[in-house]
């Protein structure tokens, strides 16, 4: 290794450790209190009278809003600034998340959930697009992926969390599940303030730099936008200017756009058809006597297969800079544990052959989910940037966010119609053999 290049790479190490443990912080929050519905379902479902249909689409009811204000969100970030933006985001999705606690109809379920689903709209695809001003395209996957391992450890941390909180029933008067939402919506707020203190909008305005160091950053960004010369491929320039709609409308040309919301979306249909209704099923399985601990603990083992996954598929594919079976391939691998989960109860009893089937089944699943997301993610960003990138990934993320409705509304659909979910797992898994498709087509030629 060269000089420059060793100090290059003591300069990501610095960025590294300044940006992706805080950013993984605000997202095991953010993630945790979008799924912990899926830990409060039984006792709430129980208490309110909710069938699964209604439980199925109230956890649904969070992408509907999601995705209405997905796009405008996360060019109004580059507007206004991500630290601003984002500590918006975290304080009005913390105080809905508390508010959950109010719930005591189908109604208000809905309600609240629709609106958590506005309030968060937009962190995601905002992170995704702030790292692109830290990181090449060589680089973004292992951050990314390094950031996003922060859903499958909000799984590990939230499940037992959870299942302590929930035991809190009948303190002051209240259920274990309201004690839940109310508790664990907290720290969004709080750490939504410390945003404004501690986030950066870029690297020139980062006091923990030195101009040597921005300039450096400059050089390393400045070279990669000009090898991939993304305004001409995409027909988008990268930092026009130009209105939401001027560039929704250069985005909506780029077929390779809508293939890779299929795929995305084909990937929130498996993940949330089946962590808004994992805790469930694991509690079917051990049967009545199942505790919430116990069932958030076992809850947690598909999540440390996630965070592998992740983890070293990104890694992989950072060193190859292979990114079409990276994401295509976890797909399918993902697809195959849905359909393996079925194997074992014949006629819709999961998990017949006992708890560790449906959990090894259920952990090849995530496997697969979260370890394609790295990769994913540096195929949209490697041919737009600026507000291409700003409203590309964005559209992205909320047209495929509206398989976060699908997935778990069609599984409380069905066992409501069938009383069983084998319909709906086989669904989802030829959705995700689809969305895997998707994506070997729009990336057959480099």
């Amino acid at each position: 290794m060269t000089a420059p290049e060793a100090s290059l790479a003591a300069l990501y190490r610095k960025v590294d450790l300044r940006l992706l443990p805080y950013l993984f912080l605000l997202y095991v929050v953010a993630y945790l209190d979008r799924v912990n519905v899926s830990f409060a379902a039984p006792s709430l479902s129980l208490e309110l009278g909710f069938s699964s249909s209604v439980f199925g689409l109230g956890a649904g009811m969070f992408f509907a809003g999601y995705v209405l204000c997905e796009v405008p969100s996360n060019l109004i970030l580059r507007r206004v600034g991500a630290r601003l933006w984002i500590a918006r985001i975290m304080v009005t999705w913390g105080l809905v998340a508390c508010g959950m606690a109010l719930v005591h109809a189908d109604w208000s379920f809905h309600t609240l959930r629709f609106l958590l689903g506005v309030a968060e709209a937009g962190f995601l695809p905002g992170i995704i697009y702030y790292l692109t001003l830290w990181y090449p395209p060589a680089r973004r996957a292992r951050a990314v992926a390094l950031f996003m391992a922060a859903t499958p450890v909000a799984g590990i941390v939230g499940g037992p969390l959870s299942g302590l909180l929930l035991e809190m029933h009948g303190s002051l008067g209240m259920s274990g599940w309201r004690w839940m939402f109310l508790l664990e919506g907290v720290p969004a707020v709080l750490l939504g303030f410390s945003v404004l203190r501690y986030l950066p909008d870029g690297p020139a305005h980062a006091p923990w730099l030195d101009p040597a160091e921005r300039l450096a950053l400059d050089a390393e960004l400045s070279r990669a936008v000009t090898a991939a010369a993304p305004g001409a491929e995409s027909g988008v320039e990268p930092d026009s200017g130009r209105g939401l709609w001027a560039v929704l409308a250069g985005l909506a040309r780029d077929p390779r756009v809508w293939l890779l919301s299929l795929g995305y979306f084909s990937l929130c249909v498996g993940m949330y058809g089946l962590v808004m209704w994992m805790p469930t099923l694991i509690g079917e399985v051990l049967g009545p006597g199942a505790s919430p601990e116990k069932v958030g603990l076992l809850s947690a083992i598909p999540y440390l297969g996630g965070v592998v996954g992740m983890v070293l598929i990104g890694r992989h594919s950072d060193r190859t800079g292979e990114r079409r079976w990276h994401t295509a391939g976890p797909l399918f691998v993902s697809a195959a544990g849905f359909v393996l989960a079925l194997w074992p109860g014949g006629a819709g009893l999961i998990g017949l052959a006992g708890p560790w089937w449906s959990l090894g089944c259920f952990t090849l699943a995530i496997i697969g989910l979260w370890g394609m997301l790295g990769p994913f993610w540096t195929i949209p960003t490697g041919f737009l940037s600026g507000a291409a990138a700003a409203g590309g990934v964005a559209l992205i993320n909320s047209v495929g966010n509206a398989g976060g409705f699908v997935g778990p509304t069609l599984v409380g659909y069905v066992r409501d119609l069938t009383g069983s979910h084998v319909m709906s797992f086989l669904a989802i898994a030829a959705i995700m053999v689809l969305g895997g498709c998707s994506i070997l087509w729009v990336t057959r030629r480099r």
